[in-house]
């Protein structure tokens, strides 16, 4: 089985979906975490691999939610890249949106795509979920993503008052992201 197991998620780091269906049709368990704790799904989603994205989603075992050693899932990954696509595939496969910790909304407001942000939100994202260190989704946003996230996270009530373990707020991720403007129009809105 070792040989399977290398042979399995080289397949899915180089989007084989002939080298991924022959071992599932073997019995290969869709699955199977490699030595990093990645799953196949999130390791397809993470080298996008989009070929055996489809190979996995389409195996009846898949576990759509299942977490990396990181505690990212396939969602997650999805919604940080902006997949709105994938992202809605996975939810409809019963991908949980909102969960404990870091969730499918932080990531997707780190990513390059508002759409996924209104997409999740539209379908029950709570904006003011926290991660393990008390950070928002518009910390997120103001930090990382676009400021149209920040913009629609804020018209879905996110609070920019709120603080994160270090006392950091959406304007501070915005300022030290050199974006200023942001900053100032997150300050204006404190509660």
């Amino acid at each position: 089985m070792a040989g399977a197991f290398d042979d399995f998620f080289r397949a899915v780091r180089t989007d084989n979906t002939r080298g991924v269906a022959e071992l599932l049709a073997r019995g290969f368990d869709p699955n199977t975490h490699e030595e990093s704790g990645q799953s196949a799904l999130t390791l397809a989603v993470r080298e996008g691999s989009s070929q055996v994205i489809e190979t996995l989603l389409s195996h009846p075992q898949i576990d759509v939610g299942a977490p990396n050693r990181a505690g990212e899932t396939a969602l997650m990954l999805a919604a940080l890249k902006g997949n709105l696509d994938l992202v809605r595939r996975l939810v409809e496969r019963g991908a949980a949106i909102n969960q404990t910790g870091w969730n499918a909304l932080h990531y997707a407001a780190s990513g390059p795509e508002p759409q996924v942000v209104a997409w999740l939100l539209e379908r029950g994202a709570l904006p003011e979920a926290r991660s393990p260190n008390g950070s928002t989704a518009l910390m997120m946003a103001a930090g990382y993503g676009t400021e149209q996230s920040a913009e629609l996270l804020l018209a879905r009530q996110a609070d920019p008052s709120a603080r994160n373990s270090r006392g950091l707020t959406a304007a501070d991720f915005a300022r030290a992201a050199g974006r200023e403007a942001l900053a100032k129009r997150l300050d204006s809105r404190l509660r």
